[in-house]
């Protein structure tokens, strides 16, 4: 049985006016949005370094003190080419369209996911893509032009696609793109999906050896040298980087780098995530699952920025429609829609200075500490509804799945 995803009389009325309610969100944020797009203007004035084996020798000037670098594979600078043809005006254009729709694809997919085709309302993705657009990792992303929209939607549809084929290759190009969706081959796994996963490998695979025929030398750099170097990336102690390292970080008062603690931090983490992710499974809860695997991700790595959070739009979705706990559910939202990040950036005395007041560090823990609580009771809620949960997750048997 599905996951049946309800209309209270009051959504029924707004869900009325929901391509209105988008229309004037979109010309509010269109008002009032920050389009110097930053770290877009990284990928398309360094990418077409890769051609000539300097990606990672030449950086983009931005503060004093942090000149911005090319932080992906040299595949990524390989696809952001065609970006970099074109004046930087139009770029930003395209970007913002494109990250746009794939918001409004996030949103769908996870409504798809929640309901089936036969119950999916486009009335409802319209609106929640009107309130998402509000949600700071998203902000932050339309406003940085940062990939993650266009890369969290074609992650999601691929771990959600029931041909394996085009789910594990669709993890390991986003992966060979940027490292982080690697982390998505943990679904795999724990679903049983063995020919997704090892096409997810290949995919990863067939990128690195396209970076290499794109320039042998750069990607040499980048996986033989650069990979792994989190100080690179960004400072690990600012409040922007909302993984438990850099939470650990700020309450420690020093980069508590693979210490104890962080080490203490992430197998809790992990045992969270193990229970929460037998539950989603037993439970038949694919979007559970697919949810819980990106927490752990988010979690564990070195550096989260805070627009990385993208996953908390079908978290909220899920949490609303799916195991109706709107008290969590309203929290993030709080949390998301609060700007509470940028009040913290402003607040800390430097990106790179780790100790800082108590009430700043207790509070930079906002998005690992409501993951860690949304982990620990994922795993009660998912047992209580094995019953009657949703059959969403993929299907490892039968003439698709072998596909």
């Amino acid at each position: 049985m599905r996951l049946q995803v309800e209309e209270p009389v009051f959504e029924q009325r707004v869900l009325r006016f929901a391509p209105l309610l988008l229309c004037l969100s979109l010309a509010v944020y269109a008002a009032t949005a920050n389009w110097g797009m930053i770290d877009l203007k990284v990928y398309w004035t360094l990418a077409p370094n890769v051609l000539r084996d300097q990606l990672y020798s030449i950086d983009m000037p931005f503060t004093a003190d942090f000149p911005l670098p090319f932080t992906y594979p040299p595949f990524a600078a390989a696809l952001f080419l065609p970006l970099s043809a074109l004046p930087w005006v139009a770029a930003r254009v395209v970007w913002q369209v494109v990250s746009l729709v794939c918001l409004w694809w996030i949103v769908r997919t996870a409504l798809k996911a929640l309901a089936g085709a036969e119950r999916y309302d486009g009335r409802r993705a319209l609106l929640w893509t009107a309130i998402a657009l509000w949600f700071e990792p998203v902000r932050k992303t339309l406003d940085f032009g940062q990939i993650n929209l266009v890369l969290v939607a074609g992650v999601f549809a691929a771990m959600l696609a029931v041909r394996q084929v085009v789910a594990g290759l669709g993890v390991g190009v986003a992966a060979g793109i940027k490292l982080t969706p690697a982390v998505s081959g943990l679904y795999f796994l724990v679903t049983r999906r063995w020919k997704a996963a090892l096409w997810s490998i290949a995919g990863f695979a067939v990128t690195v050896a396209l970076g290499f025929l794109v320039s042998a030398g750069d990607s040499w750099r980048y996986w033989f040298e650069l990979l792994g170097a989190a100080d690179r990336v960004g400072p690990v102690g600012s409040v922007i980087n909302q993984s438990v390292r850099g939470a650990l970080s700020r309450s420690l008062g020093h980069d508590v780098e693979t210490s104890w603690p962080w080490l203490l931090a992430v197998a809790v983490s992990a045992a969270l995530t193990w229970c929460a992710l037998r539950a989603a499974v037993r439970a038949g809860d694919g979007l559970a699952a697919v949810v819980v695997v990106q927490l752990f991700g988010l979690l564990v790595s070195p550096i989260s920025w805070s627009h990385h959070w993208l996953w908390v739009i079908p978290l909220v979705l899920w949490l609303v429609y799916g195991r109706r706990n709107l008290v969590l559910a309203g929290v993030w939202v709080v949390a998301v829609c609060s700007d509470v990040i940028t009040v913290l950036i402003d607040l800390q005395p430097s990106i790179w200075e780790i100790p800082r007041p108590w009430p700043l560090a207790a509070l930079g823990w906002v998005y690992p500490a409501l993951a860690l609580v949304t982990l620990a009771w994922s795993c009660r809620s998912s047992r209580s509804h094995s019953g009657n949960g949703s059959e969403n997750v993929p299907h490892t048997s039968g003439p698709a799945a072998s596909s």
